[in-house]
């Protein structure tokens, strides 16, 4: 933050490192080598930039004017050996009655939404997943920046592209969906839904594409479907209320809601299971919640 103040993540907690840049200009010299090699800009014109280094990590710089305490960096560093199933059982992650459940969801081609906030760990669980995809199946993803990284032996990787300095090019993640569903894909893997993908993401999870997944940014499973049905709303989905608690009661099969610990633990908090009714096309059945929510529930309850 700054060229004085510098944090790094530790076991899922942030600490203050010992760090120091020079000043401004040195933080800057930084950031366009950093740049360099991907070809893009920084400057007032256009003052921020997210882009993807060549080993997979994220990389967003904000300079001045916009940000007022001098250029800042957040990287993102994605680990090289991926957690498998039992390294997320043996962290406390998810317990092995869960992990169970989620490959039974995945084998039987149920469309699923991981939901959480910022640093869950929706990524992690989403490469998590496609290891139980049958081999056999064809699989296409989009995303912003290419960080799920699926060990599988069929599958298309698409990544959205940003306008150039001209202000033409952009390629969004819209586009991708549709253009995905051209590709015959058994099935279709949306890194994160945040804009108009999310219209043709449903129609796609609808049409003959089950087993199909994405993440979305929300704090609880409630608020997943008040989110998309935002996003449904502000981007064009011209359709009554009722129309559009039927098209997300209808795509949605499964949400696996993830949780951060105070402590830095990542843990699936609860899958429920939508089975929608006439009356209320978001009604969710809980099959699985976290020893560690329970206890915090039946805590409140006897209070």
């Amino acid at each position: 933050n700054g060229p004085l103040n510098v944090f790094v993540e530790v076991a899922g907690v942030l600490q203050k490192a010992q760090t120091r840049f020079i000043d401004d200009d040195h933080v800057m010299r930084i950031i366009r080598r950093i740049l360099a090699p991907l070809g893009r800009r920084l400057d007032e014109s256009s003052p921020m930039v997210d882009a993807r280094l060549q080993d997979g990590s994220r990389v967003n710089a904000i300079i001045p004017p916009i940000a007022l305490d001098g250029p800042s960096i957040s990287i993102r560093k994605f680990t090289q050996k991926h957690l498998a199933a039992s390294d997320l059982v043996n962290l406390g992650s998810l317990t092995r009655e869960c992990l169970d459940l989620l490959v039974k969801i995945v084998q039987g081609r149920r469309n699923l939404l991981v939901s959480g906030g910022t640093g869950t760990g929706k990524t992690t669980i989403l490469n998590l997943l496609s290891q139980f995809i049958p081999k056999d199946e064809r699989i296409v993803t989009i995303e912003d920046s290419a960080e799920l990284q699926l060990g599988h032996p069929h599958i298309v990787r698409l990544e959205t592209r940003p306008a150039n300095a001209e202000g033409s090019g952009r390629i969004s993640a819209r586009e991708l969906v549709i253009n995905a569903l051209r590709m015959r894909p058994d099935r279709v893997i949306v890194g994160e839904v945040r804009a108009g993908e999310i219209i043709e993401l449903m129609q796609a999870m609808n049409t003959g594409h089950e087993g199909s997944m994405s993440t979305i940014h929300a704090n609880s499973s409630k608020d997943a479907m008040i989110r998309i049905e935002t996003l449904l709303a502000v981007n064009g989905y011209d359709a009554g209320e009722q129309a559009i608690g039927r098209l997300i009661g209808s795509s949605l099969d499964v949400l696996v809601q993830l949780k951060r610990l105070s402590n830095g633990r990542r843990i699936v908090s609860e899958v429920v299971e939508m089975t929608p009714t006439k009356s209320n096309p978001y009604q969710m059945n809980i099959l699985y919640q976290a020893p560690d929510i329970r206890d915090e529930i039946l805590e409140v309850e006897a209070q």
